[in-house]
């Protein structure tokens, strides 16, 4: 496995940089991200000014996109395992155009969103196109969280509240703090609440990941403060910041348009929370990372998350398919993430499982063959669901070494 590459600001102010398209074939490409919005705007325009007939088409827009335009178009394109050398990486990292691909997402989002607000309090537009826009712009609005995990991840306090805007409208800013602090700490580990338990349903990890989640973040954010002799209430807590940030976009909105469109804001918040768990959901499944004799864990390898290289889904979500990478070098930016041949495959990308994964039936079918043949045949190395491990062991016939040691 290739050592990550280290870079100083100075470093990356001397590196050349290479010839874009020589260097990276989906260099434009990569401009379907930050297009999103421009998309969702084309959806809400057609719900607008289109003809009567086709506004419940438009208004479903988001959906169609995600659970059929996207999954169609990633079947036919296919996939792509390329992956940079040592010193692509550097020229890649070294390169602003990507830091500004993902900035641009967000006043495009914003401006969607506003636009949204409009469409919405208009007295033509139903109670029911309410909410089904609020569905579109909640998948807009829930992909957008990609954007926010780029920048949390970067060591700019400027970039933490950029990514904090991303996530105003879904009013989830606890993300950006639990997300890098608590969630890389505790990948593929039973402890994290951001890591789906192999027989766990997506409506159990639902709550479960929630409400975790933001426990974690209330913990590190209180730890953090009391490190530097300040109180969980001061100023300085970028939670506050952060949801503070979120109420004055919500005010706003409302201010604009009217207490009318509450029902539009609920729905898009609900749907894009969801939307993003639901992806929370599917990329550690069932994984889980050695526990040493201490309690400790091994360090979080390629083998510890799900990856896939269809090049559409990975085009929007700036590679995050390539989990595995990411979490192996969390500050290693989207454009140089590599493809690891020992990392778990997934069937298909995540626009595709997004559906599966709210069929338990068809989930498990799905992957829980899947994460025994990872193990090759050993779960006791997986990360099972308590209440679903004896019935999972003898579907597989396997022995089950924990119970043999309570007995």
């Amino acid at each position: 496995m290739n050592a990550p590459v280290n870079l100083n600001q100075t470093t990356i102010q001397t590196l050349p940089i290479a010839s874009g398209l020589a260097l990276d074939k989906k260099r434009y490409w990569w401009l379907l991200s930050p297009g999103l919005p421009v998309i969702g705007m084309g959806i809400l325009a057609g719900y607008q000014f289109g003809p009567k007939a086709t506004k419940k088409i438009f208004a479903l827009g988001g959906p169609l996109l995600l659970h059929v335009i996207i999954p169609s178009i990633d079947y036919v394109v296919g996939t792509d395992n390329n992956n940079p050398s040592d010193d692509q990486i550097s020229s890649l990292v070294a390169d602003p155009y990507y830091d500004r691909i993902v900035k641009l997402f967000i006043p495009l989002q914003m401006a969607a969103n506003v636009f949204a607000g409009y469409v919405v309090s208009r007295k033509s537009t139903s109670l029911l196109d309410q909410i089904l826009l609020g569905v579109s712009m909640g998948a807009i609005n829930g992909i957008g969280v990609n954007t926010a995990h780029e920048l949390s991840h970067r060591p700019n306090k400027k970039d933490h509240y950029l990514s904090h805007a991303t996530l105003m409208p879904l009013f989830y800013n606890h993300f950006r703090v639990e997300h890098p602090y608590g969630h890389h700490k505790r990948a593929a580990t039973p402890e994290d609440p951001a890591s789906s338990k192999m027989g766990e349903t997506f409506y159990e990890f639902w709550p479960r990941t929630i409400f975790g989640g933001l426990k974690s973040a209330v913990e590190i954010e209180r730890n953090r403060l009391k490190r530097k002799g300040l109180s969980f209430f001061s100023p300085q807590n970028e939670l506050f910041q952060g949801w503070a940030m979120s109420a004055g976009f919500h005010a706003t909105m409302l201010k604009l348009f009217g207490k009318d469109i509450i029902p539009y804001l609920a729905t898009q918040a609900f749907y894009g929370v969801s939307l993003f768990e639901i992806i929370n959901y599917i990329e550690h499944y069932g994984l889980m990372r050695d526990q040493k004799e201490d309690g400790s864990y091994a360090r979080t390898m390629p083998e510890h998350s799900w990856n896939n290289n269809n090049i559409t889904t990975n085009l929007f979500l700036y590679q995050l398919q390539r989990h595995s990478d990411h979490h192996a070098y969390p500050t290693r930016p989207f454009q140089a993430l590599r493809n690891f041949e020992q990392a778990p495959e997934l069937p298909s990308g995540y626009a595709t499982m997004l559906l599966p994964a709210l069929i338990p039936s068809l989930w498990f079918k799905m992957m829980d063959k899947r994460v025994f043949d990872h193990y090759e045949g050993d779960l006791n190395k997986a990360n099972i669901h308590p209440k679903r491990r004896a019935k999972i062991f003898k579907k597989f016939g396997v022995i089950d070494r924990l119970l043999n040691k309570e007995e």
